[in-house]
């Protein structure tokens, strides 16, 4: 990059929400978390009718996976890179122009009805596509190797949003793609997950109870993240094989012992800490609810809802709440309004989970619902700091 666009950047001042990219694609994941299911639940218990060129099921996968976390995915990726990397952030008009993007790809699958099945998926894929160029740019730029591989995931996640519309276009529906997708997210949270839990929580011991500190990055750690990467893709390829179930309860089984290594227990007093262990919990419970759905007569729903309402809806508001407060100059504590949010995701996501084991729509309404507050709650909360406090080098500056 030139001198003279690193002065442009340094030199921003426009408005606070295109400063970084955790403001705009925070706010937009959780304006659209809650939307959904408000548009979602009413189709679902055949109280509002729906049109568009795909299922309402589809449709509600489809936007929970490739809206609501692509956006966390893109806030958290544009926000960490420049700290991994040493550049400054991505932002102005190419952050308003991805977010705009974004915003399309939402209104396309809406509108589908009206428009080609080649506009829409052109649309929709525009944004993943933007947001893998970018980046890709400033990972090579910085010569930042090692997270390359996070890349890798960004690219499958795009891929699967390809195969997605030629999977509904030609078979009406979308199988393959939405396990595809949901794997990639899946392996971005062990990824990810694997870095920043036991570095929080190491940090947050080592100054106020020190003693055991959570176990490195190990043989096992790898050892796990392969296997998890395997069992997935075959999950992906063979879902209802008796070896990929058998290989998911392994994996299950790894992740537990992986998230214990952590130690979390000992940093329970530390709410941002603390729901990043709960979180990551979900992780291995799929794996396990999904393994047993395999083998067994459990509903393999029950296990993809421990992935999609517990893991990454639980594990992105954690990361959400924590690189909010933290790069807009606040507290790093976990208020009422932000431990209630944690509450209220975690008990819809146990919700959901009973609901698919029970077929109790009376406990599916009360997920939803929950689910539903915590992300309202989320905007209301840090909506705010989102949108007015000034870009963390201006408050320097001044």
């Amino acid at each position: 990059m030139t001198n003279a666009a690193l002065a442009r950047r340094r030199r921003y001042a426009g408005p606070a929400l295109f400063s970084y990219g955790f403001r705009i694609f925070f706010l937009s994941a959780a304006v659209w978390a809650a939307a959904g299911v408000i548009l979602w639940l009413p189709v679902y218990l055949g109280l509002m009718p729906f049109s568009t060129d795909f299922s309402a099921l589809d449709w509600h996968i489809h936007e929970m996976l490739f809206g609501y976390a692509a956006a966390a995915i893109a806030g958290f990726l544009l926000t960490a890179i420049p700290n991994w990397t040493g550049r400054l952030p991505v932002n102005g008009v190419p952050l308003a122009a991805l977010a705009l993007l974004w915003l399309a790809g939402r209104l396309a699958m809406l509108a589908s009805s009206s428009l080609g099945p080649v506009v829409i998926a052109i649309i929709d894929v525009a944004f993943l596509a933007a947001l893998a160029f970018v980046c890709a740019r400033e990972i090579v730029a910085g010569r930042n190797w090692r997270n390359l591989r996070v890349l890798v995931v960004v690219t499958v996640l795009l891929a699967s949003n390809m195969l997605f519309h030629v999977e509904t276009f030609m078979t009406g529906s979308a199988n393959y793609s939405v396990r595809l997708a949901l794997a990639a997210v899946i392996v971005l949270i062990t990824l990810v997950g694997g870095r920043i839990v036991p570095s929080f929580t190491n940090n947050w011991l080592s100054r106020n109870n020190p003693g055991r500190l959570p176990k490195p990055f190990s043989r096992y750690d790898a050892a796990t993240l392969a296997l998890s990467v395997a069992s997935l893709g075959a999950w992906v390829i063979l879902p209802n094989a008796a070896a990929t179930g058998w290989a998911m309860l392994f994996v299950g089984v790894m992740q537990i012992f992986r998230l214990a290594r952590w130690v979390g227990y000992r940093a329970t007093a530390d709410r941002l800490v603390l729901v990043l262990h709960v979180a990551y919990a979900f992780l291995p419970l799929g794996f396990l609810l999904i393994g047993l759905s395999i083998v067994s007569t459990l509903p393999a729903s029950a296990g993809i809802h421990a992935w999609t309402a517990g893991a990454i809806g639980l594990m992105t508001l954690a990361v959400m709440t924590r690189a909010s407060l933290g790069h807009t100059g606040q507290a790093l504590r976990a208020g009422p309004a932000t431990q209630t949010i944690y509450a209220l995701v975690f008990v819809g996501a146990v919700l959901r989970i009973v609901a698919a084991l029970s077929g109790d729509l009376l406990l599916l309404e009360g997920a939803g619902a929950l689910w539903l507050g915590g992300f309202l709650l989320f905007a209301i909360a840090y909506g705010p700091i989102l949108v007015r406090q000034r870009p963390a080098w201006a408050q320097v500056r001044c």
